[in-house]
């Protein structure tokens, strides 16, 4: 049978074949540039690009690495190298002009140490329920943790495990991910099967995971070094709960917002996949996100959600 077509294309960007797709005119405000978090995929911004270029923008989405449908990773992630690969690949696109980094989870890591590095060419930075880590650590060293990544993802392929639970844990993480009644996973089914049977994406997400901290860690050298450059805003997603996890979760995201200097904003209901449960909410964050912070305090949703 042959597989089926996917949009897009492949751009090889230091030596890795990029999955990337790129959308829209780009009439009405900077490019925007998609990077979702750890273990997901192109499509899971389907409905925040379709609705951002409608707006007049220029969409441009790409999987990491041993994501979607990108090739394997030839090196462990590092912060700085994820920034060098969003850089590369807007050289690669013929797109000079400053961009929207938008970054998710994991990615916001990514994407926040674009805009210090590269602050000729960011216009403004979006940070998606992003990940937080105020004080790093790591147990053991950081090449034992990549050799230990590596082997369980090639014992796991070898196993045949990625062919036959793939595609259900991607479903079961998007529904324990995601807010209310419209938990479902809105994928397509072929493209689900495509990316997550492939021991690949699993050896890709792992391989980022063991080196969660280190990036951490380097980001916050960063910011000791690089000012952030252009606006910023933090959309936390906040599932409506009222207990001590989420009181905490949107205490951190708003303390984020603090230490950036940036608008917070919550979106309510949503899980951490906030770009499927509130994509509108996420477009007009988006869309917005180049106008100057006003002066004071830039809060411009819910109010600064109560200490844990």
């Amino acid at each position: 049978m042959t597989p089926p077509t996917v949009p897009g294309r492949f751009v090889r960007v230091d030596g890795t074949a990029l999955h990337t797709l790129v959308e829209g005119e780009g009439r009405e405000g900077p490019p925007v540039v998609l990077s979702a978090g750890l273990a997901m995929a192109w499509f899971d911004w389907d409905e925040t690009a379709e609705l951002l270029v409608a707006a007049g923008r220029t969409v441009v989405r790409f999987d990491r690495p041993g994501h979607g449908l990108s090739a394997p990773a030839t090196a462990p992630p590092t912060a700085a190298g994820e920034a060098r690969r969003i850089a590369g690949l807007l050289d690669a696109l013929g797109v000079t002009e400053p961009v929207t980094v938008v970054g998710h989870s994991l990615a916001g890591f990514h994407a926040e140490a674009f805009a210090r590095l590269h602050p000729e060419r960011t216009a403004a930075l979006v940070l998606v329920d992003s990940s937080v880590e105020e004080a790093p650590r790591t147990l053991l060293p950081a090449a034992l943790r990549t050799g230990a990544a590596r082997a369980l993802g090639r014992a796991l392929t070898a196993a045949g495990l990625p062919a036959a639970l793939g595609p259900a844990a991607r479903r079961a993480a998007v529904r324990a991910s995601r807010a209310g009644s419209r938990a479902a996973d809105p994928a397509a089914p072929d493209l689900v099967r495509r990316c997550y049977r492939t021991g690949r994406v699993w050896q890709g997400v792992l391989l980022e995971n063991s080196r969660y901290p280190d990036t951490a860690a380097e980001l916050l050298a960063l910011r000791a070094r690089h000012p952030l450059p252009a606006p910023t805003t933090v959309l936390a997603a906040h599932d409506g709960g009222h207990g001590r996890a989420a009181r905490r979760s949107l205490a951190r995201q708003a303390a984020l917002a603090d230490r950036l200097g940036a608008r917070f904003e919550v979106a309510e209901p949503a899980g951490h996949l906030l770009m499927l449960d509130r994509p509108h909410q996420l477009a007009r964050a988006v869309r917005h996100a180049a106008a100057p912070l006003p002066p004071g305090r830039p809060l411009t949703s819910a109010a600064r959600p109560p200490a844990p």
